[in-house]
């Protein structure tokens, strides 16, 4: 399964594909919040001929530092960019209800166990610039 993450400016939105996400409160201000931590992650796990699970897990979340200058030769722009990337996972396998049959009621999922401010890799992510 490949994870997407969308960055919009410095701070990165984690939507795993086809699912709605909510990331609930804690004690952290997440106005103020630099860094990437693991935190709890809900979405509605579904499939064709399943009926959806709603399924909270752990998720990578966070804002990490990122800056550009202008510099004399090309390509003119030096850049640091970093994302809230997942470092560490275990994948889960839940058991989706009402499946009709002969569909494969089994749906697998990344929780996070240690995340990282690193640079978004599309080997296991989707990066997207806004």
């Amino acid at each position: 399964m490949k994870l997407h993450h969308v960055v919009l400016g410095s701070v990165p939105l984690l939507i795993l594909a086809g699912c709605f996400s909510a990331l609930k409160t804690s004690n952290i201000n997440l106005r103020t919040f630099i860094g990437c931590a693991v935190r709890e992650f809900t979405f509605l796990a579904r499939k064709p001929g399943c009926r959806g699970l709603r399924i909270t897990t752990d998720a990578c979340w966070g804002r990490c530092e990122t800056w550009e200058k202008p510099i004399l030769d090309p390509p003119y722009i030096e850049s640091h960019h970093r994302v809230c990337t997942y470092n560490e996972t275990k994948l889960v396998t839940v058991k989706l209800p009402s499946c009709a049959p002969g569909v494969d009621p089994f749906y697998t999922f990344p929780k996070a166990i240690r995340c990282d401010c690193g640079v978004c890799s599309t080997a296991t992510t989707e990066c997207e610039t806004f």
